[in-house]
């Protein structure tokens, strides 16, 4: 992993939202150009890798959780009244991996009985929901982005010793994710080896609020403009 040279945090975000406004753009404008999909398979695990990086660094546990958790809420009441679906947002699967994250790592850290009992509810409300809810409700679409192992991708690399492991256990969810989703999803793969380059550093600009405020942004621009085409 190189220290001085490379990609900062602040880049990395940046080539994320890029990838992700692409992803978007294909699959709500342009589906005929795959190559725009193609690039948009890097958004998700740098984002991802960037949310274990988060959750290590931030000072606020709570308010940090709180801020993606509003966020992952209120665009997916949006998305249900525009799309009448239940599909559940990548900000959601970020929730959910952030709760766990938090759970157990109180529980390692103190070991009591109460975290214990709080991460076993956590990986519970996974099961259920990441699981037995999509089989419930498959009629009325109820589906996490990415699924269980979406949620699960951030955890692992948490969880990991150093920064080659974090890229191992990046690497082994995104091959379980592609089996899962197949397709061009396997592309996703590509974002290790931009995340190689990763440095460590978190740049000059303060981008902290970057994506919570793009991500809904964009997605009500890219929207606007579907509906007036087909209009």
């Amino acid at each position: 992993m190189l220290k001085r040279i490379g990609f900062t945090n602040n880049q990395l975000k940046l080539i994320a939202v890029l990838s992700m406004l692409s992803d978007h753009i294909g699959k709500q404008l342009l589906p005929q150009f795959e190559i725009l999909q193609i690039f948009g398979r890097l958004a998700m695990p740098i984002f991802a890798y960037m949310i274990a990086e988060g959750c290590f660094y931030t000072k606020n546990k709570r308010q940090y959780l709180m801020r993606l958790l509003i966020l992952a809420l209120g665009c997916q009441a949006v998305y249900f009244f525009a799309e009448g679906s239940l599909y559940q947002n990548i900000l959601v699967t970020f929730s959910l991996s952030v709760i766990t994250i938090f759970a157990f790592d109180n529980f390692i850290k103190n070991k009591r009985k109460d975290s214990f009992l709080i991460a076993f509810a956590v990986a519970a409300l996974l099961i259920v929901v990441c699981i037995v809810c999509p089989l419930i409700l498959k009629k009325q679409g109820f589906c996490i982005d990415y699924g269980f192992f979406g949620v699960l991708l951030p955890v692992a690399v948490y969880f990991s010793k150093n920064c080659y492991l974090k890229l191992i256990s990046l690497s082994v969810f995104l091959v379980l994710i592609s089996f899962d989703l197949g397709g061009i999803q396997w592309f996703s793969l590509f974002s290790v080896l931009v995340l190689l380059l990763y440095n460590g550093k978190r740049g000059r600009l303060q981008l902290k609020y970057l994506f919570y405020v793009f991500y809904p942004l964009h997605l009500a621009v890219i929207y606007l403009i579907k509906l007036i085409i087909s209009a």
